[in-house]
């Protein structure tokens, strides 16, 4: 059952949207824990702490909690930048945060409580072009549950996991209820007036007003387009902008004629990538907008007061890609890091060995599936409800599950393994050997082993046949099949 919203028609707007500044902080980190024992292993390259999460839940987490602000008068305060910001936060970091620092966690939700100001995050941070339409709205349903039980209100908008689009992407949102996500301008197509169907489409292209993409099939939904400025929003990830130039950026762009100037980048900027810069961002929220009569509206009271008045058509892509989504299938030529002459080849072996594990999946799921619940894909929908604890194994059972649980229990957890070897990380950096590579190789073992457990034979040699095409970089690494042995296998005995 989903929980499609219709929304308002797009009206040309009876005042001037007042000049406004939004910023979207997308906090994510991916999920680290060893899928056998739930816990994240010890990472030298975050020293000195334990693991990247510690590492950068000191350096940015925590502190946005806590920002000092001096305003124009001299006087000081501490803020929660989480008050001020437009912001997502990935589930697998929450639910680590909840689990490790519930004292951040709790801040968290405490600022949305506050202001409202979350929105969700598709669950895996998987490319969700890419995704088969099951995972696909998996991934939408999870999100939209972690952020429901959490912060106790069905969320408004969604971060797509580096803002990847497609319109199959975006009739899932629509008809899953959510309003609105946030784009960056080159994933704008062409753009129209909304209230005729007979205009010519444009590369004409304002960010300063938001868009309204439009369902194929049901007109009555859609979801609307919150268009980032490229400019303000590269300072913001490459730069230390202060925070005058933060506001003084945002008066050039609309100046007194008015209109929304928005800028999302990696939350791990402030503090993390760029120490001390969440002072300067909390000052630009504050005490900097203030001064210079700019608003910081909440996205969805934005959307409310000034509907679209153009329509926009995307094209699949992401914000981190100048290919489309090639990053995540192909040596596209865009990496993090790595030396010269380093390929990415691997990328495209990679992820046709995760399809042909998934498609097997499939299979068994439904197979075995059509004797233990009354609706697989229902069940497996709702399974991250169970592990939230937002419903009890019994009520679970008793809404979706027919035959022995134990064996329902097992299959569900290999679907949900075969959910995260998707998670985008795995093919962003530069070489096969990477840990976020590693990591996404060892929920395809571990999904191997849950079926092993209830007698399936998972087709780890024709997996393995596909995987060894991908070479490392690093000599010394070897190719997918050496991978999957010393560094996969090996840790879990």
């Amino acid at each position: 059952m989903t929980g499609e919203t219709a929304l308002p028609p797009g009206r040309a707007t009876s005042e001037a949207l007042p000049p406004s500044l939004v910023i979207h902080g997308h906090y994510y980190q991916p999920p680290r824990e060893d899928p056998w024992t739930g816990e994240v292993p010890e990472q030298p390259s975050a020293a000195p702490y334990h693991d990247w999460n510690e590492r950068i839940t000191a350096e940015c987490y925590a502190p946005a909690t806590a920002v000092p602000v001096t305003w124009p008068d001299g006087r000081t305060e501490t803020v929660n930048l989480f008050e001020h910001l437009s912001f997502n936060v990935g589930p697998t970091l929450m639910a680590w945060l909840e689990r490790h620092h519930r004292d951040v966690h709790d801040a968290i939700v405490a600022a949305d409580q506050r202001t409202g100001r979350a929105i969700a995050q598709a669950y895996g941070h998987a490319i969700l072009p890419l995704c088969n339409e099951r995972d696909l709205r998996t991934h939408v349903r999870w999100g939209i549950a972690d952020f429901v039980h959490r912060f106790g209100r069905h969320p408004d908008g969604m971060w797509l996991p580096e803002t990847a689009v497609s319109d199959a992407v975006l009739t899932v949102l629509a008809e899953e209820g959510i309003r609105f996500t946030i784009l960056a301008p080159g994933q704008i197509e062409a753009t129209r007036p909304l209230d005729d169907a007979d205009a010519e489409w444009t590369d004409a292209l304002d960010t300063t007003a938001p868009l309204r993409w439009i369902h194929p099939e049901r007109p009555e939904l859609a979801v609307d387009l919150v268009v980032y400025d490229g400019g303000l929003a590269h300072a913001l990830a490459f730069g230390r902008p202060a925070s005058g130039d933060i506001t003084a950026t945002a008066l050039g762009i609309v100046g007194e004629r008015g209109g929304l100037v928005a800028a999302a980048t990696d939350g791990e900027t402030f503090g993390h990538h760029h120490p001390g810069t969440e002072r300067e961002l909390a000052h630009a929220l504050t005490a900097g907008a203030a001064a210079a009569g700019l608003a910081t509206p909440r996205l969805v009271d934005l959307l409310d007061a000034h509907p679209p008045t153009r329509q926009a058509r995307v094209r699949v892509s992401a914000w981190s890609c100048a290919h489309g989504v090639g990053r995540w299938m192909a040596d596209c030529g865009c990496s993090t890091g790595g030396g010269d002459g380093w390929s990415q080849a691997w990328r495209a072996p990679l992820r046709e060995a995760l399809d042909l594990l998934r498609d097997w999946g499939i299979e068994v799921f439904e197979r075995r599936g059509a004797e233990l619940y009354r609706d697989p894909w229902a069940a497996r929908d709702a399974y991250l409800g169970l592990l939230l604890g937002a419903t009890t194994w019994e009520d679970f059972v008793a809404a979706h599950i027919v035959g022995d649980g134990h064996t329902a229990g097992v299959l569900l957890d290999a679907q949900r393994n075969a959910v995260l070897m998707y998670t985008s990380c795995g093919w962003f950096f530069n070489d096969l050997a990477g840990i976020e590579t590693v990591q996404i190789l060892r929920y395809a073992a571990r999904a191997m082993d849950l079926y092993r457990q209830i007698g399936e034979h998972p087709p780890e040699d024709a997996f393995l046949d596909v995987l060894a095409r991908a070479s490392s970089n690093d000599p010394a690494a070897g190719d997918g099949r050496r991978l999957w042995t010393e560094q996969v296998l090996t840790p879990c005995g």
